[in-house]
């Protein structure tokens, strides 16, 4: 009876050592854990050195992936392998993403320097009272052209793209929303049409404009146009100004229709599992020094008003990145169309690139 007695109680304390082992064990990985930050961000979209100073500073570890467009971002966000703790949608994604519950609501009372955002640029219609996101980068969609060759009163309307002689000469971007957006703004309408009716007919109105382009492309216009090996592209402000960095020779505008204001947005993910190093992340990067530091480097426009007296005077005074309130107030912003217009903005485009024949 000694025996079994000394037994069971030498059985019950292995148990308790082994419970505590792991008990540690499960203690120390959560410890490594709650170190690493998980961010997901387009390409070469923040300073290196941004990120490595924050570890530094506060011993976090950043886990660092990239993707190529919002709908990868949302697929891999929705697939859940990876539990990212920051992304950085653009608008229409936030109310995609918010409406699917991928989404954590943002406890502001945890954020340090929202205020420093500017407040045109916030409480959007997006996300009002930005319960889920905080603007990140932002800019304007336009014209950039080589000055020695044409001048602004070229590309005043949207409409003088349609004129013959840029058969062949335009480099135009490689977008849905964007290329259907061109034909809207043309003859007035909103970026964020829905009416099949009219979608259809603006995809018809823009066979003569698919004849002056050259080719659908993304970042490369930014190169091509440095390179003078084009005179016409219509892009992203970002970009123009990058080309504008390499080719003091070329220019930028928005047509007195207007254009889209876009705006890539931080978020927290609902899959998040270090919430804690996320705040501690968007507390940092909505600090002005870095903000203005990021700015520099990306050489994109920053939403952060207080960082825009510490970035550099070059860039402060470029129109291209910081336009006047007059052309502020003539863009738009891209709204979520709903599942069946998309498809329907996305199958008219590739009708436009595969067929340029109207209906």
């Amino acid at each position: 009876m000694n025996k079994v007695y000394k037994f069971i109680i030498g059985i019950i304390l292995l148990l308790s050592l082994l419970i505590l082992g792991q008990n540690r064990l499960n203690a120390n990985n959560d410890g490594i854990s709650s170190k690493n930050i998980y961010f997901y961000n387009w390409g070469d979209y923040i300073d290196p050195e941004i990120l490595r100073d924050f570890e530094k500073e506060t011993g976090y570890h950043i886990i660092y992936e990239t993707f190529d467009s919002n709908e990868a971002m949302m697929a891999k966000i929705e697939q859940g392998k990876t539990s990212y703790d920051l992304a950085f949608p653009s608008e229409y994604t936030v109310e995609m993403m918010r409406d699917k519950g991928m989404l954590k609501k943002l406890d502001h009372s945890k954020i340090k320097g929202l205020s420093n955002i500017d407040q045109r640029f916030l409480n959007l219609s997006y996300d009002p009272n930005n319960k889920y996101s905080i603007p990140y980068f932002w800019g304007s969609f336009g014209v950039i052209y080589n000055n020695k060759k044409y001048d602004e009163s070229d590309f005043d309307s949207w409409k003088k793209l349609w004129d013959k002689k840029y058969e062949g000469e335009i480099l135009s971007f490689d977008g849905a929303r964007e290329t259907l957006g061109i034909g809207l703004l043309a003859k007035g309408r909103s970026l964020n049409e829905k009416d099949e009716k009219i979608l259809r007919e603006t995809k018809n109105d823009l066979v003569p404009f698919m004849k002056n382009v050259k080719a659908l492309l993304a970042d490369e216009i930014r190169m091509y146009m440095a390179q003078e090996e084009a005179d016409i592209g219509i892009t992203f402000s970002g970009e123009a100004a990058m080309a504008q960095e390499i080719n003091e020779n070329l220019s930028y505008t928005i047509p007195k229709e207007g254009s889209n204001i876009w705006f890539d947005n931080i978020v927290i993910p609902k899959t998040s599992k270090n919430t804690k190093g996320a705040y501690e992340l968007i507390n940092y990067l909505l600090r002005p020094d870095v903000a203005a530091k990021n700015a520099d480097y990306v050489w994109y426009s920053t939403p952060n008003k207080k960082a825009m007296e510490l970035i550099s005077p070059e860039a402060r005074e470029n129109k291209t990145l910081y336009p006047d309130d007059d052309i502020i107030n003539k863009l738009e912003v891209f709204k979520d169309l709903g599942k069946e217009t998309t498809i329907l903005y996305n199958d008219l485009f590739l009708d436009l690139k595969i067929s340029p024949q109207a209906e």
